[in-house]
């Protein structure tokens, strides 16, 4: 069935608390998707961060980030009082301080453990254990390891003590915060199914050093003695940087991972799939053949490719899960197998319209012209600038020479039938009007918003993800708009 979305990551959510959260804020976007035709709410991947405030780079594959965790609900719930919130700092309401606010919040939600544990109900115990119980095969090493990160004065795990053993009251502590997170979760993403929303998670391909993943299976990972990587992770040099993109994850052991009939991902998209009803597989491209990068080194030009996975493991998953209800994320420099294998599995890729006008050969497959059924269109993606950024071409980390953005700009403007006076429109148009079976835009593309408004710039080690929107931004008349271009495209959801 032909649908849409808006990408907006719950960060990104308006709200007095420093960072959006899965309270009345949520729910209000939710009402907003519904009322403007839309079927889908894309966000990026709902971990803990482990570094750089990335949410794909998480301390947990499994786990939810606590910050997350709407403290309104908590007061709603007796867990906190009106006097713990009225102490809440003046955060700016544009933007998320991740280290102010991760104080912040953290202090409230080790109180609100302490009072579930005193004073919680016998029938919100036995929730809580059953939400352990349901959830162990990932919330006793996160808890573990969360307790041991916490008496290590929150270092990397390849620096702490050998022979510590986990504070038990910590363990409950942490498992209450996810307990906590996944009752909220649960109960918005009812509220988005009572109203025919899905959710399109985001599932990155590759772990972050520092996360309960790799400290509780090291086994599965190319690492040291020591436990840090022999190799990481990262792609060879390409339109986002000169030098390639070192992200420093460590690679998996896929022989060992083989070995188990991949277990680990087995419960890790099971997890996944309890979260959301959609996943993006981030960085697709690395089960077909992966960027090995020597540990050390200064940028990704001296990788190289090593083969992945490939069908072994998607076969593996369909044989626990049937259909697979991926999308998977193609982007960036694929060969022919990798088209291949994502076509085998038919899985839909992923056009961008931003690529569409960088060069004009009649054969470019980011063009709507030559879009299959089976794919899924982006206005941009959180790696890209917005589009009016894009168009605009201002940014200081546009790569582009002046003569490329001008030629750029013409031949889009010759494409879409556009002045440019609403760029934004015209390209939410043409994907909307396009033959891919689903269509995103970010909410920063909706409200026309340039490069200020951008999610991340790849290879950035700081300022990334901090966008948030205001609430009165979200008008009644974008809603209308929006539902008028689903149901002429027939993309209106049911």
């Amino acid at each position: 069935m032909r649908s849409s979305g808006i990408l907006l990551h719950p960060t990104s959510l308006p709200g007095g608390h420093g960072i959006g959260d899965l309270g009345d804020s949520a729910y209000r976007f939710a009402d907003f998707l519904a009322g403007s035709g839309h079927g889908i709410w894309q966000v990026l991947p709902l971990g803990p961060p482990a570094e750089a405030d990335s949410p794909y780079k998480c301390l947990s594959s499994m786990a939810g980030n606590p910050l997350l965790i709407s403290l309104e609900l908590l007061m709603q719930e007796g867990r906190l009082t009106p006097a713990d919130l009225h102490e809440t700092p003046a955060f700016p309401a544009g933007s998320v301080d991740f280290g102010a606010v991760s104080e912040f919040k953290w202090k409230l939600l080790r109180k609100a453990a302490q009072s579930f544990f005193s004073q919680g109900s016998p029938e919100s115990h036995r929730e809580f254990e059953r939400f352990c119980g349901e959830s162990g095969f990932w919330l006793d090493h996160y808890a573990e390891f969360m307790a041991l990160k916490d008496e290590n004065g929150h270092r990397i795990w390849t620096e702490w003590q050998a022979g510590q053993n986990a504070d038990p009251e910590q363990m409950q502590q942490h498992k209450y915060i996810q307990f906590e997170f996944f009752r909220q979760w649960r109960a918005l993403k009812k509220y988005c199914h009572d109203r025919g929303i899905h959710i399109l998670g985001d599932l990155p391909i590759f772990v972050a050093l520092d996360s309960a993943d790799v400290w509780g299976y090291p086994e599965l990972f190319d690492l040291q003695a020591h436990g840090w990587p022999r190799t990481v992770a990262g792609v060879p040099p390409d339109y986002f940087s000169a030098t390639g993109q070192l992200w420093g994850n460590p690679l998996y052991r896929w022989d060992a991972m083989e070995q188990t009939g991949y277990q680990w991902w087995i419960s890790r998209i099971r997890c996944m799939m309890d979260q959301v009803d959609l996943i993006r597989i981030d960085h697709f491209r690395g089960f077909e053949k992966y960027f090995e990068i020597p540990a050390g080194a200064a940028t990704a030009v001296e990788g190289r490719w090593v083969d992945g996975p490939g069908d072994r493991f998607f076969e593996a998953l369909s044989r626990v899960f049937g259909s697979l209800p991926f999308i998977a994320e193609d982007l960036g420099f694929i060969t022919p197998e990798v088209h291949a294998l994502r076509d085998r599995w038919e899985l839909p890729g992923m056009r961008v319209l931003q690529f569409a006008f960088g060069e004009g050969s009649p054969a470019n497959p980011f063009q709507p012209h030559n879009y299959v059924r089976n794919c899924v269109v982006y206005t941009g993606t959180h790696d890209n600038d917005t589009t009016v950024g894009w168009f605009r071409g201002t940014s200081a980390e546009d790569r582009r020479t002046e003569e490329q953005k001008r030629a750029e700009r013409e031949y889009a403007l010759r494409y879409l039938d556009s002045d440019g006076a609403e760029i934004h429109w015209d390209m939410i148009r043409a994907a909307i009007s396009s033959v891919a079976n689903i269509a995103i835009y970010p909410l920063q593309d909706v409200l026309g918003l340039g490069s200020e408004a951008r999610m991340n710039q790849p290879s950035r080690p700081d300022g990334n993800w901090t966008w948030r929107f205001r609430a009165e931004q979200l008008q009644p008349a974008l809603g209308e708009r929006l539902r008028e271009l689903n149901r002429l495209y027939g993309r209106l959801r049911p």
